[in-house]
């Protein structure tokens, strides 16, 4: 099998996960199942047609300090946002 997931980060440790693509019906448990996948020190570059609030929410109840989340761009229709394990 070709496919790895090393071909889609980049020399910073971030991989791109765009939920646009995503059926809504499965997209939190694709985001967590990502999160889940991330070792200390790497980035989920999530990027969403909305702001996810009630998402974020879920991850720092369920991650606590283990995740950290910066804002790259807040524009409707492209949020970006990144997701970081700290540990």
């Amino acid at each position: 099998m070709s496919g790895c997931a090393n071909n889609h980060v980049n020399i910073e440790g971030i991989y791109q996960f765009d939920a646009r693509g995503v059926s809504k019906r499965f997209r939190h448990a694709a985001i967590f199942g990502a999160i889940n996948a991330l070792t200390p020190g790497e980035t989920m570059r999530f990027v969403n047609d909305h702001n996810p609030l009630p998402l974020i929410e879920q991850l720092l109840v369920r991650y606590g300090d283990r995740v950290e989340v910066n804002y790259v761009n807040k524009d409707e229709g492209a949020v970006v946002i990144d997701f970081k394990i700290t540990q």
